[in-house]
């Protein structure tokens, strides 16, 4: 539940279980309303995206409000239910916070949202409550808050002089790590690579991405030149967690890029907070990097948050027939200088 002078009670719609959905109506003093992100609103309203929404509210007939098509309404690769009847109305207050809060949940942004009939009504039921302020401010208070909580030498093929630095905010659950190779702190600036995880690519070997073969090369050149540091950070998919990966990559075999894929599934094309990189560094002593990149935003990143990037070192690798359109996709749309 958002807390407010308005206060929501909110159900990821791909969590939705009869029992839930019953819940859910009885406390309600209306019928719920269901949030989207503004293109997977549009689409499922079938009109064109509005670029100045942050969120698209729809009133949720009752043949839709089982959960088979609540799935469908909030995932373009699942069933897709006949929509006819949904009307695009007011998003209530607080619609943007329900959207982030699902963000950070790694749900689908699709929600279903009702005003409480009464706040007695909460009285006895497991409900979490959560002001709509905390939500929108969490990713910044958690690149914020991070601070090393273990370090232990973790000796690397490529790397033997390593260690493995981990980095968590209070009260979350997510852990990004520092590959700290030989001694950078006493390096003017030393080579530093921005490296976000990827299941599939760093430990599978997917040949979909270049990401395995970035991940052992960063580690490989730091090693070359000495000493230096792979910040290997917890956000799956540029920030949308790994199974919305497996999504996009469903929707990719569809024809989409992956750009428009994270779109699709209500997404921005890049999530990331690299606020949390910025302030690894800090707490680490590193100031002023080499930054090892074909992403100018990573360099833009470290630098608005208080890193000096003196200059950036290419980090190509060939596309393998598999992964052609990716290559291209990420020079052409997201500007990677792949030349």
């Amino acid at each position: 539940m958002l807390e407010g002078d308005n206060p929501l009670l909110l159900l990821a719609a791909e969590t939705a279980g009869i029992e839930s959905l019953a819940e859910f109506a009885a406390i309600g003093a209306a019928p719920p309303v269901i949030l989207f992100a503004p293109v997977r609103g549009a689409a499922v309203l079938r009109r064109p995206a509005d670029a100045d929404s942050e969120v698209v509210a729809a009133a949720l007939p009752a043949t839709l409000a089982n959960p088979d098509a609540l799935r469908g309404l909030a995932d373009p690769t699942a069933a897709q239910p006949v929509t006819t009847g949904m009307k695009a109305v007011a998003p209530p207050s607080g619609a943007a916070a329900a959207i982030a809060l699902a963000k950070l949940g790694r749900l689908l942004p699709a929600v279903l949202a009702v005003t409480p009939a009464s706040v007695a009504d909460f009285d006895g039921r497991a409900l979490i409550s959560v002001r709509a302020q905390d939500v929108l401010s969490y990713p910044a208070m958690e690149g914020a808050g991070l601070r090393i909580v273990a370090a232990a030498p973790v000796p690397l093929v490529d790397a033997p002089d390593s260690r493995v630095v981990a980095f968590r905010a209070e009260g979350s659950a997510i852990e990004h790590l520092a590959i700290v190779i030989g001694r950078p702190e006493s390096a003017d600036s030393p080579l530093v690579r921005i490296h976000s995880e990827c299941f599939t690519g760093d430990l599978l070997g997917s040949m979909r991405c270049d990401c395995g073969e970035q991940l052992r090369g960063a580690i490989s050149r730091i090693a070359q030149d000495g000493a230096g540091i792979v910040l290997y950070l917890a956000q799956e998919g540029r920030g949308i967690g790994l199974v919305n990966k497996l999504r996009a990559y469903t929707l990719q075999d569809r024809g989409l890029d992956t750009m428009d894929a994270n779109r699709v599934l209500g997404w921005g094309a890049d999530e990331r907070n690299f606020l949390v990189g910025a302030n690894m560094l800090l707490a680490l002593g590193i100031k002023k990097v080499r930054l090892l990149t074909n992403n100018p935003d990573k360099i833009a990143g470290l630098t608005a948050c208080g890193v000096e990037v003196i200059g950036r070192e290419a980090h190509a690798f060939a596309p393998n027939e598999v992964n052609d359109s990716y290559m291209a996709t990420k020079a052409v749309r997201f500007g990677h200088l792949l030349d």
